[in-house]
C-alpha cells in the first residue's frame, strides 16, 4: 500500500494535471529477443528502482555523526596532539627555530612592500604561525607575510592615502585582512575548497612568474638607492625609469648589490659542498638556510660601524638625511599597535575593487603550496580546512596589528627540508618572532633598506618559472603555453591583478571551449587476439589451470573509425552492423556541448545512410526547401549501397550526469531520426551508464526500452520545447499530423502486412516467469544448471547495457528479428 506521503503526492498530481507515468515505461513482460541485459536467478527477476528525490535529500543532508565529524575536523590538531612525543618535538624545534630566523628579516622586508612600518611585518609573522597550527592539515606550510600579498596591500594603502588621507595605512591593511579573512573562512566552513581547482597550474605558474618579475624590478630602485619615480607603475615603466635614472645611484647600491651577490654565492656554495660532502649535507643545508640571517647581521654590523658616530642619527626626521645610506629606522618594542580593527563602509569602499584579487592570491598561494608539499611528503590536505585556517588567521591577526597573510613558498620549502614533524612547529616559530619583537628592535634600526631589498629579490627569484618547465608545458599542452605568456606579459605591462584575472579567465575560457566544442567519436569493431609470450593464445593452446583460462583468446573491441585516438591507422575497423552506429562522448554530456555533439552525430549519420523510404516525397512540392532533390528532368539519385539507419548506440562511459537541456536534445534528435527512417523506428541503446540519476533521467525521457511499432508516426514528447507550445494546436503537432496524413495512404498496405506478420508470429507478451522458464529450458545452461545467475541491469530498462558488446548484440538481435521471444541471455553474473 502506498505511504501517506505517496498518497498525498499522487492526489496533488491529479489536481494539478501532472502525469506521473507520462512515458509509460515498459515492463518485463514486453521484453523481446536481444533487448535486455538479464539472466535468471530461480524464478525471480530484477526490476531496477528509480532513485527518488527524498533519497537525494537524504544523501546530501548531514547526519548527526557527520555533524560531529565536521566539528572535530575544524580542529585537526585533536587527532595527533595526544600522541605528541619527544622525537616529534626535536624535529619541530629545529624547523621552528630555522623558520623563525628566516621569517624575522623577511617579515620586515615585506612590510616595506606593503607600505607599512617594519613592525607590522613582525606582528603578521607572529600571528600567522601562532594561530594556523590549530586548524592546519599541513605540517609544512608556513603562514605569514608574502611578497605578492604585500604588494597588493601596498597598492591599497597608497590608493587610500590619495582618496582617504584621514585613514592611516595600517588601519586600511587591518580592515582588508578582516574582510578577506571572513570571506575565505566562510568558503572553508561551507566546504567550498574545491573552488580552488578552477585555478589551473598554468595560471598559478604565470601568476608566480609575473609577480616575481614585478616585485624584483620594483625592488631594484631601493637596492640601487635611486629615487624620483614611482616603483608601483607597470613593470616595463619601472625598467625604463631605472635606466633613465641609473646615473643617480647612491652608496645603497654598494650595500644592496654585494648583499645580493653574497646571498647567491652562499646558496650555490653550500649546495656545491652538500653534493661533494654528502655526510654533512644536513648541516650544510641549515647553514644555507641561515644565510639571510648572516647577511642581515653582517650588513647591520657594517651599517652600525659606519653610522654610529653620526650625531642625531636616531632622530626620526633626520635619519634619512644624516645616514650614509637609507636605514630601516626605529622599530618599537612589543605590540604597540594592538587594537580592535576599524572596519567601516567607507574603508571597505577603498579596497572593494581589490577584494577579488586579494582572495584569489590567498587561495592560489596557500592551497597550491600545501597540496604540492603534501604530495611530496606523502599526506593529503583538506583544502576547505586550509581555507578555514588562513581565514581565522587573517580574522584574528589584525587585533595585534597584522595585515593579510598566507602560505609562503620559500619558508615552506625550508621548513620541509628542515625535517618538520607536525604543525606545532609554528608555535616554536612564534616564540622566536616574539623574542625578536621584544629583544632586537635596537638592532633592527641599523639594517640597510637596500639589504632588505636584496633579501626580497633573493626570496622571490625562485618563483620565476624556468625555461625547461615552460618547455614541458609545451610538450604536454601546447595551447596552454600562450596562456602562460599572456599572464606574464599582462603582469609586466599592466599589473599583478590584471595578470591574475587574465590567466584565470583565459583558462576557464579554454575549459569551456573544450566542453562546448567536444566532439564525439564513431566507433568501429575490431577483432583482437591475446598474445602471451611469443605465441598467439588460441583456445587449443591455452595451458591447463592458466589464469586466463576463463577468458576468450579472441574478442571484439571498439576503436574510433578515424583513428584519432592514436591507435594504429593500419587497423581497418569494421562497421558494427549495417545501419548501426556506435557513438562515444568524449568530454561528458551536458547543456554546453549537447548541441555540438549531436549535430556532428546526425550529420555523419545522414552522410553514411540513406532514407528508409526513397519515395517519401511523391511530388517535388512535397520536398522540404533544404532538400529540394534533383533538377527538373533528372531522376533522383538512389544510393542503394548505403544502409538505412536501424539503431544508435551511445557510449556513456565518460558521462556522469545529464541535465534537462541535454536530454531534450536527445529527444529532438530521436524525433528527427524517426522522421528520417519512417515508417521504421530507430532503436536507441545505451552502454556504460554508471549513475542511477542518469538512468532515471533517460528513462523518464522515454529511453531504455524498445520503441513500439505503430501505424502512425508519433513524436516523442519533449520536456520543454517552444515548438510544442499550444499542445494539440502546436506547430509540432501540426507537423506530425501532416506527415501522418501524407504517409497514411502510401504505406497502408505495408503497415497492414506488418500487423498480420505480428499476428502470425505473436507479439512477445510473456510474463517474467514465462521468460525465466524459457531461459531455464535453454540448452545454453545445460552445463551450468547449479550455478546461480543474476540480472546485471533491470528488465524494465532492457536497452541500458553493461558494455558495448551487449549493446551491439541487442541492437543486431532486434534488427534481425524484433518480434521473437527472449531466448538469449546476456551479461549474467555467476
Amino acid at each position: 500500500m502506498p505511504s501517506r506521503r505517496a498518497q498525498v503526492g499522487h492526489g496533488l498530481a491529479k489536481v494539478l494535471g501532472i502525469k506521473l507515468d507520462y512515458r509509460q515505461e515498459m515492463h518485463a513482460e514486453k521484453i523481446t529477443r536481444g533487448e535486455s541485459v538479464f539472466s535468471v536467478s530461480s524464478a525471480d527477476t530484477f526490476v531496477e528502482a528509480e532513485p527518488t528525490v527524498w533519497e537525494w535529500f537524504r544523501d546530501v543532508t548531514p547526519t548527526g555523526g557527520q555533524m560531529k565529524t565536521y566539528g572535530r575536523n575544524l580542529f585537526p590538531f585533536t587527532r595527533w596532539i595526544g600522541r605528541y612525543n619527544l622525537q616529534w618535538l626535536y624535529g619541530d624545534l629545529v624547523a621552528g627555530i630555522t623558520i623563525g630566523a628566516v621569517v624575522v628579516p623577511q617579515g620586515m622586508a615585506y612590510a616595506k612592500l606593503a607600505q607599512l612600518d617594519p613592525e607590522y611585518g613582525l606582528y603578521s609573522s607572529f600571528m600567522g604561525v601562532l594561530i594556523y597550527w590549530f586548524f592546519a592539515t599541513s605540517k609544512d606550510i608556513t603562514i605569514g607575510p608574502v611578497a605578492v600579498m604585500s604588494t597588493i596591500v601596498g597598492n591599497v594603502v597608497l590608493k587610500a592615502k590619495d582618496s582617504h588621507p584621514e585613514y592611516q595605512g595600517h588601519v586600511i591593511a587591518s580592515a582588508l585582512s578582516v574582510i578577506v579573512g571572513a570571506i575565505v573562512c566562510f568558503l572553508g566552513l561551507a566546504r567550498l575548497g574545491w573552488l580552488v581547482d578552477f585555478i589551473s597550474l598554468t595560471s598559478i605558474s604565470a601568476f608566480m612568474t609575473g609577480s616575481a618579475i614585478n616585485i624584483c624590478v620594483g625592488q631594484i630602485p631601493t637596492l640601487m638607492g635611486i629615487t624620483g619615480f614611482s616603483t608601483r607603475d607597470s613593470t616595463y615603466l619601472v625598467v625604463i625609469h631605472i635606466l633613465e635614472h641609473l646615473g643617480r645611484s647612491k652608496l645603497d647600491a654598494a650595500m644592496g648589490l654585494t648583499a645580493l651577490l653574497f646571498l647567491y654565492l652562499l646558496r650555490f656554495g653550500f649546495q656545491y659542498l652538500g653534493n661533494k660532502i654528502p655526510k654533512h649535507r644536513k648541516l650544510l643545508f641549515f647553514c644555507s638556510t641561515l644565510r639571510t640571517v648572516f647577511i642581515i647581521l653582517l650588513y647591520t654590523l657594517i651599517s652600525w660601524l659606519v653610522n654610529r658616530n653620526i650625531p642625531g642619527i636616531h632622530n626620526k626626521k633626520k635619519t634619512a638625511t644624516l645616514s650614509k645610506f637609507k636605514l630601516l629606522g626605529t622599530v618599537p618594542r612589543g605590540f604597540k599597535h594592538a587594537a580592535v580593527p576599524t572596519v567601516t563602509a567607507d574603508i571597505i569602499k577603498v579596497f572593494a575593487s581589490e577584494l577579488p584579487v586579494s582572495v584569489i592570491v590567498l587561495l592560489i598561494e596557500h592551497i597550491s603550496i600545501a597540496k604540492s608539499f603534501g604530495r611530496v611528503n606523502n599526506y593529503s590536505i583538506d583544502p576547505s580546512q586550509e581555507l578555514v585556517a588562513i581565514g581565522v588567521s587573517n580574522l584574528l591577526g589584525p587585533f595585534l596589528g597584522a595585515y593579510p597573510v598566507t602560505g609562503s613558498f620559500s619558508r615552506t620549502a625550508i621548513k620541509s627540508k628542515a625535517g618538520v614533524r607536525t604543525p606545532f612547529a609554528g608555535v616554536i616559530t612564534a616564540v622566536i618572532v616574539l623574542l625578536a619583537i621584544y629583544a632586537l628592535p635596537a638592532v633592527f634600526f641599523y639594517i640597510p633598506n637596500s639589504v632588505l631589498s636584496a633579501v626580497i629579490i633573493h626570496a622571490v627569484g625562485d618563483l620565476i618559472t624556468p625555461p625547461n618547465t615552460v618547455y614541458q608545458f609545451w610538450k604536454i599542452s601546447p595551447i596552454e603555453v600562450p596562456i602562460f605568456f599572456a599572464g606574464v606579459l599582462v603582469t609586466v605591462f599592466s599589473s599583478i591583478e590584471n595578470g591574475i584575472y587574465t590567466t584565470i579567465c583565459v583558462s576557464l575560457a579554454l575549459l569551456l571551449f573544450r566542453v562546448f566544442k567536444a566532439r564525439g567519436r564513431f566507433l568501429g569493431k575490431v577483432q583482437v587476439h591475446s598474445v602471451i609470450g611469443d605465441h598467439l593464445l588460441e583456445d587449443k593452446d591455452k595451458p591447463q589451470n592458466h589464469p586466463y583460462d576463463h577468458e576468450k583468446a579472441d574478442r571484439s573491441i571498439f576503436l574510433p573509425i578515424e583513428h584519432d585516438d592514436g591507435s594504429n591507422p593500419m587497423i581497418e575497423t569494421e562497421s558494427p552492423h549495417p545501419g548501426v552506429f556506435i557513438y562515444r562522448f568524449s568530454e561528458g554530456y551536458n547543456y554546453p556541448n549537447a548541441n555540438h555533439y549531436l549535430d556532428y552525430m546526425v550529420s555523419s549519420i545522414f552522410k553514411q545512410t540513406r532514407r528508409t523510404d526513397p519515395d517519401a516525397y511523391g511530388r517535388p512540392g512535397d520536398r522540404p526547401w533544404n532538400d529540394p532533390g534533383p533538377r527538373r528532368g533528372k531522376a533522383a539519385i538512389v544510393e542503394d549501397q548505403k544502409p538505412t539507419l536501424k539503431a544508435v548506440i551511445l557510449d556513456f562511459s565518460s558521462v556522469n550526469n545529464v541535465d534537462i537541456t541535454s536530454v531534450q536534445h536527445l529527444i529532438d534528435v530521436r524525433n528527427q531520426l524517426d522522421r528520417y527512417t519512417t515508417p521504421e523506428k530507430v532503436q536507441w541503446h545505451f552502454a556504460h551508464i554508471n549513475n542511477r540519476w542518469t538512468r532515471r533521467a533517460l528513462a523518464s525521457a522515454g529511453f531504455g526500452y524498445p520503441t513500439e511499432e505503430g501505424e502512425e508516426f508519433q513524436r516523442w514528447k519533449p520536456i520543454f520545447s517552444v515548438a510544442e507550445l499550444g499542445g494539440s494546436s502546436s506547430a509540432a503537432a501540426d507537423a506530425e499530423y501532416a506527415l501522418n496524413h501524407a504517409e497514411y495512404k502510401k504505406h497502408r498496405d505495408i503497415e497492414l502486412g506488418r500487423a498480420q506478420s505480428r499476428e502470425i508470429h505473436g507479439e512477445s507478451s510473456e510474463t517474467s516467469s514465462d521468460i525465466n522458464q524459457t531461459i531455464q529450458n535453454s540448452k545454453a545452461y545445460d552445463s551450468q544448471v547449479n550455478q546461480k545467475k543474476v540480472v546485471v541491469h533491470g528488465l524494465n530498462r532492457p536497452f541500458f547495457h553493461i558494455d558495448l558488446t551487449s549493446a551491439l548484440q541487442s541492437a543486431v538481435a532486434n534488427i534481425s528479428n524484433p518480434s521473437a521471444t527472449a531466448d538469449v541471455v546476456q551479461d549474467k553474473l555467476s
